[in-house]
């Protein structure tokens, strides 16, 4: 049996830890995240504009971190949500948890990659240090999905209920962003600049999806009001 049984409060202390560790993981990596962002070094005799343009070398590295800071804090809220629920736990959870983990673990190394390759011109040019970035976020939003699909799914008694409308936008909003940089790729191919613009469509998606489940929520309370009233 994959199903771990131990007594309700010992249970309930080993979920707590789960969440606890990969609370810790979220945190540890969204804050190495800013270790490759460097203070400009100029000479005492420097003028403005030579602290500028050494500023402006720092410009693709400080769009990558609040780039991956924001997708760190995607995942971590998505993982937050989600684990309300659970109450409960199995080793087959444990480990797509850490493997999950593991993906958001190496996100700043793969951000330092697509950071440091996308300073010049001929940077941009080149696709491989932005497609390990971009399998790295891809890879994320699988086991997300992933995870989420174990979570809810009712036959591993992990969660005692869980809203339909949560389990079916949930899965959308894991894909989203994985897709969205899919095409960010295959358009770098064609334009790297304009490729990566494509990146900033995901906070329009995410919104739209937002308006949708609360949208749906409403229709789904008002159906449900209605129903009372006539019992």
């Amino acid at each position: 049996m994959d199903q771990l049984q131990h007594h309700p409060h010992k249970q309930d202390f080993q979920v707590e830890r789960l969440i606890f560790f990969s609370d810790a993981v979220f945190a540890i990596a969204i804050t190495i995240l800013v270790i490759d962002l460097k203070v400009p070094v100029v000479p005492e005799s420097a003028t403005e504009q030579d602290f500028l343009n050494e500023f402006a070398k720092q410009i693709p590295q400080i769009i990558g971190f609040v780039l991956s800071f924001f997708i760190i804090g995607i995942y971590w809220t998505a993982h937050h949500n989600l684990f309300g629920y659970v109450i409960n736990y199995t080793k087959k959870l444990l480990w797509i948890n850490l493997v999950f983990l593991f993906t958001i673990v190496i996100m700043p190394f793969t951000t330092a990659i697509y950071s440091e390759y996308s300073v010049t011109e001929g940077h941009l040019k080149l696709i491989s240090p932005y497609a390990i970035y971009v399998f790295n976020v891809c890879f994320s939003g699988i086991m997300n999905f992933i995870l989420l699909t174990y979570v809810t799914n009712p036959k591993n008694k992990i969660t005692e209920f869980v809203p339909e409308n949560y389990v079916k936008y949930g899965k959308i909003r894991s894909l989203v962003t994985p897709v969205i940089f899919l095409i960010s790729l295959l358009v770098c191919l064609l334009s790297p600049g304009i490729g990566r613009m494509i990146l900033f469509l995901i906070p329009f998606a995410m919104a739209y999806i937002g308006r949708k489940i609360r949208k749906s929520n409403l229709i789904a309370t008002t159906i449900s009001t209605k129903k009372q009233k006539k019992e």
